[in-house]
């Protein structure tokens, strides 16, 4: 993996038109690219396709990118790669999810998160649907809308500036501990159920340790070692 100052050597000379310069970030930053496009997948666009429009994204970034800001370049590709893969969705009409559906999985996400801490266990989507009197049908719809990214280049229709962005609004150490908070929240997206609870409760809910094996029905000496092993891997995850 390349440090900071060897990333920003190597976009200064991509800068001056060194295309081996481009090639080596493309390559040495692959990982970050392909981990950005996990979050378009089944959306109607092959694998190879997104790949190519994610280094797309990352050339512009290089190309774009200002040395002399205090911002992380990893921090700056990943809304540059977002930004490229959400114009080709939209340019290539892409269906637009409505606010209706996005305020109904915002109510959904609610619900769940304090059913799961009230029952230990994540509500299936009959229960969803029962709560809420509607179909099965439109709660995996509703569901499903949160899966489709919004641009961090996306303009504000809130009144403000002409041309403000979501972007714009983090400051570099914003901006960083968002994007990481985003890789955190992709990570912990992909643990199993138990471990996803156990991390939840402890750290999102201030759950104590004996508190949480109460709830799952092991001791409290079985949480606090599953815990360890849990940010063990978690750390291996972010710092790889």
């Amino acid at each position: 993996m390349l440090g900071q100052e060897e990333t920003l050597d190597l976009i200064k000379k991509a800068q001056s038109g060194d295309e081996q310069a481009k090639e080596t970030l493309v390559k040495e930053n692959s990982p970050l690219i392909k981990s950005v496009i996990r979050w378009f997948r089944d959306k109607g666009i092959e694998s190879e396709d997104l790949f190519q429009l994610g280094c797309l994204g990352f050339l512009k970034a290089i190309n774009n990118f200002d040395c002399t800001y205090n911002v992380k370049f990893s921090t700056y590709v990943v809304p540059m790669i977002v930004g490229e893969i959400k114009r080709f969705m939209r340019d290539d009409g892409a269906i637009k999810v409505s606010r209706a559906i996005k305020g109904l999985n915002l109510k959904i996400g609610k619900f769940a998160d304090a059913f799961l801490m009230k029952n230990g266990r994540s509500a299936s989507i009959n229960e969803i649907a029962e709560h809420f009197k509607i179909s099965q049908q439109e709660v995996v719809m509703a569901m499903d809308s949160a899966k489709m990214p919004v641009s961090l280049y996306t303009p504000f229709d809130d009144g403000d500036e002409d041309g403000l962005t979501l972007i714009d609004r983090f400051d570099s150490q914003e901006n960083e501990d968002f994007v990481d908070r985003f890789a955190l929240k992709d990570i912990i997206d992909k643990l199993e159920e138990r471990d996803k609870k156990i991390i939840l409760m402890r750290y999102f809910y201030d759950k104590t340790q004996s508190e949480i094996a109460e709830r799952l029905g092991v001791s409290q000496v079985q949480v606090s070692r599953l815990e360890n092993k849990i940010l063990e891997n978690l750390r291996k995850k972010l710092e790889g």
